[in-house]
């Protein structure tokens, strides 16, 4: 159980870290591309700075939003499950 729940928290962070740096490196902030990805990861609504409740995501960079749009997907479905998909071990007959 101990090593489930550190996989799932050393693949959180690093999907977290990826996605910031991908951001950041589009245009944004440091702010907006932490808060950015942390609200579209966790499904929580705005973020903090240029993405804040009263702003939208649209003056963000096509590279940004690809990034932001995976960042929701992986969120919303569960990293474990998204992760299945990619290992070959999961599909290979017993």
């Amino acid at each position: 159980m101990v090593h489930a729940v550190t996989g799932f928290f050393v693949l959180y962070v690093a999907v977290f870290l990826v996605g910031s740096l991908i951001v950041a490196a589009s245009g944004a902030d440091t702010v907006t591309a932490f808060s950015s990805v942390a609200a579209t990861l966790n499904t929580v609504g705005p973020g903090l700075n240029k993405v804040g409740a009263i702003e939208h995501y649209a003056h963000l960079a096509p590279a940004a939003k690809v990034t932001l749009s995976l960042c929701m997907v992986m969120g919303r479905l569960e990293l474990f499950a998204i992760l299945v998909l990619f290992v070959p071990a999961f599909w290979r007959a017993r």
